[in-house]
This record gives structure tokens, sequence and C-alpha cells, in this order.
């Protein structure tokens, strides 16, 4: 995971990130901490592996053996990324979003067929299109708060919090919002931001989003 979110932390329209921020030499496609050439950092030593292990362990103390753990964890893994990369450069690359969504929905028809829970499946698509929707009303009431990223990214979260119910669906769809706010509040209180400043809202409709799958009911 560490080489995509490398290579992928570049700000919106300009090319992957291919080489060494501090030599410009080139760093390999599964790079390490350091650079093999300058051994400069590539990257903050176990920021990424730390909180993948942490989300996957969550996760597996909560649902175990249950079909739908993989697909719950392939959207955790990916979370972590992507987060990574949003609080970096403030974007939410359509290279991995894009991709996950049918990856995502083929986890959950997997575990569908195998819970014979069909109708979780059908709630989880209809969860990903509502979320989505809902997202994407929300940033033309108010241009310039949520981007194209987020919206797509709801999609990918509605179809996990769907397949957990609606009651899980309306508790993470909302709680990223109250995440981004309390943190907001706190830094404008401590005078790191200022009302102007713009902040990345994908960790937090993640962090809504994994906190209301361990709490559901599911």
């Amino acid at each position: 995971m560490r080489g995509p979110v490398f290579r992928l932390s570049a700000p919106s329209g300009e090319p992957d990130r291919s080489t060494c921020p501090s030599c410009a030499a080139p760093v390999p496609r599964w790079p390490g901490v350091r650079c093999a050439q300058c051994r400069g950092r590539l990257g903050t030593p176990m920021a990424l592996e730390l909180p993948t292990a942490a989300v996957l362990a969550l996760l597996l103390g909560r649902f175990g053996a249950q079909p739908d753990v993989v697909a719950l964890g392939f959207f955790a893994v990916l979370g972590v990324a992507l987060a990574a990369i949003d609080i970096a450069v403030q974007r939410l690359p359509d290279r991995l979003v894009l991709p996950a969504l049918p990856a995502l929905t083929i986890a959950l028809a997997a575990a569908a067929a195998i819970g014979h829970d069909y109708g979780a499946f059908v709630r989880a698509l209809l969860g990903g299109v509502v979320m989505a929707a809902g997202y994407l009303l929300l940033a033309l009431a108010r241009p310039g708060q949520l981007g194209g990223g987020d919206i797509k990214l709801a999609a990918l979260a509605g179809l996990a919090l769907g397949w957990l119910g609606w009651h899980t669906l309306l508790i993470g769809g909302s709680l990223g919002f109250v995440l981004s706010a309390v943190f907001s509040l706190a830094l404008l209180a401590a005078r790191r931001i200022t009302l102007r400043s713009a902040i990345p809202f994908g960790p937090f409709l993640l962090g809504g989003a994994l906190i209301a799958i361990l709490a559901s009911g599911h």
C-alpha cells in the first residue's frame, strides 16, 4: 500500500510521484520508507502499516469469520490509503476510488451468495446510490464544500454501510460531518486554521463510516 500512496500523493493535475523529493532519484514501484540513494524519508515509518493493522484487527474482532469480513476489510484497507492521500494533497484519486466500486460490489455479492443474504446486497447497492446522491445534493447546495472525489467515495462507503442496514447508513453518512465539524472547531480554537481554510473531508467520511460499521448490530 505504501507504493500507491506515495505515487498518488501528488496535487490534482500533476503526474504521479516517481522520484525522491530530496535527490530526485527514481523510486521503485514498491518503495521503502527511505530513498535507496540519499536515505531521505519517503514517508513516516508505520504511518500506514499501523492504522491498517488496527482497522483490520477491529473488523476481525467485530465480524470474525462472517462472509462479509473480506469485503469490509477491503474497504477499510483502501480507506487508510485514501485518507493518507487526502491528508497529504487533498485529493481522492479516481485511480483508486473508481476500480474499488466494482471490486467492493463483487466482494459483497460473494458474501451475499455465501450467506444467502441477497436482501443485504440489494440494500448495499441502494445505499451506494442514496449516499452518493445525498452528497451530490449537498455539493450542489454548498459549492466548494465537497468535491467530486468525496461524492465518489460516498458511493463506496454507501455500499459498505448499506450492506449493514439503513440505520448504519444513516449514522455513517452523518457522522463524517460531525467529526469534521468537531475537528475544525478545535483547529479554529487553537488558531491553526481560519474560516477560509480548507481541510480534507475524506478522512472524516471514512472515519465516520468505520465507526458506524463497528457499532452496527449486524
